[in-house]
C-alpha cells in the first residue's frame, strides 16, 4: 500500500487514491494527503461518501502532516500525523474512535509507522498501539460527564432522560430497559435532544446486558444511525460507571454494537481507554472524470 501522495496527474486530471476500512463495520475511506495539497470540500466529501452515487463510507480520514494543514499546526513537533476527520455530510468532528483505529492501521500497512502512533486530533493528541491478539488500543483522554440531564425523543419510545458526556464529542447516552426496546427504535431521523448541545450530538441507546456489559444504538450528528461508534462507545461504559459509581475503577466493560464489540477500560488517572479490531478493505482509484463533476 502506498504512502507517497493521494493523486497523480492524468490525461484527464488528478487520479485520487483512497483505502477502503472499517472499525466494528463503521466505515471510512482514507484519504492520504501528507503535503496537504488536497482540499477536502464539503461537497467532495458527500459525493465519496454517498452509498449509491459514491464510494460509500460513514466518513473520511485525511491523512496529513501537522505542519501542512493550518487546522494542525499547533501540533506539529508533537505527532507525526493529523486525522482530518469529516462525517458523511461533510461536517467536522473533533475525534473518531473507530477511526483512529483505522488511522493507525493505514500508517502501518503503508509504512509509515511500526505498531504505535501519536496522532494528533481536533480533540487533541491520542496515542494508539496495536495488541497481541491484533487490535488496536487508543487512549481517547478522560470524559467529561455534564450535570444537565436532557431529554431524548426517539420513534418508538418515549421522552427519556439521558446523560450528556463528551468525549471529546458531544454525547448523550439513554439507558432502555430491554433488548426489546432497543429494537423497536427507529433511527432513520435524529432523535430529539432538549436541550440540544451547540454543535448537536451524537445519541447512545443502552441496554445492560451483564456485569460491564452493554449492548448499544448509536445515532451520529451528520451521518445517521451508524454501526458502531468509537467515542459513543466510551461515553457508553463512562455512563454506566457513573451510575454505578464505578468510576474510573479500572477495569473493562464489554460494549457489543451492531458491528462488533470493542472494549473500554476507564483507567484510575482518568484515561479512557477504547480497544476493538481494524479492518483495512482494498485501495480504490476515483475516475478523474467523476472527480471533476463534482
Amino acid at each position: 500500500m502506498s504512502a507517497g501522495a493521494a493523486s497523480r496527474r492524468g490525461r484527464r486530471g488528478r487520479i485520487v487514491r483512497l483505502v477502503k476500512g472499517h472499525g466494528t463495520e463503521n466505515d471510512f475511506l482514507v484519504l492520504p494527503d501528507l503535503d496537504g495539497v488536497i482540499e477536502l470540500r464539503t461537497e467532495l466529501v458527500r459525493a465519496l461518501c454517498d452509498r449509491h452515487s459514491g464510494v460509500g463510507a460513514d466518513g473520511i480520514l485525511r491523512v496529513v502532516r501537522p505542519e501542512n494543514d493550518p487546522d494542525a499546526k499547533e501540533f506539529a513537533g508533537q505527532a507525526p500525523f493529523f486525522m482530518d476527520y469529516r462525517n458523511a455530510d461533510g461536517s467536522v468532528a473533533e475525534m473518531c474512535g473507530n477511526g483512529i483505529r483505522v488511522f493507525l492501521r493505514y500508517l502501518i500497512a503503508a509504512g509509515l509507522v511500526e505498531d504505535e502512533a501519536a496522532v494528533a486530533t481536533r480533540g487533541g493528541i491520542r496515542q494508539a498501539r496495536t495488541t497481541t491478539d491484533g487490535n488496536v488500543t487508543v487512549q481517547m483522554g478522560p470524559p467529561r460527564v455534564l450535570a444537565g440531564r436532557p431529554v431524548a425523543t426517539a420513534a418508538g419510545l418515549p421522552p427519556m432522560p439521558g446523560t450528556a458526556v463528551e468525549m471529546p464529542n458531544p454525547h448523550v447516552v439513554v439507558l432502555l430497559e430491554t433488548c426489546e426496546d432497543l429494537a423497536a427504535l427507529d433511527l432513520d431521523a435524529p432523535p430529539i435532544i432538549e436541550p440540544a448541545g451547540p454543535h448537536g450530538q451524537n445519541v447512545e441507546f443502552v441496554v445492560r446486558r451483564g456485569p460491564r456489559w452493554l449492548k448499544i444504538r448509536v445515532h451520529e450528528r451528520g451521518v445517521g444511525e451508524t454501526r458502531s461508534c468509537g467515542t459513543g462507545i466510551c461515553a457508553a461504559a463512562v455512563a454506566a460507571a457513573s451510575t454505578d459509581d464505578a468510576a474510573a475503577d479500572g477495569t473493562a466493560w464489554r460494549i457489543d454494537t451492531p458491528g462488533g464489540t470493542c472494549q473500554v477500560v476507564w483507567r484510575p488517572d482518568g484515561e479512557v481507554e477504547l480497544t476493538g479490531p481494524a479492518v483495512l478493505v482494498g485501495e480504490i482509484e476515483i475516475d478523474p472524470g467523476w472527480l471533476a463533476d463534482r
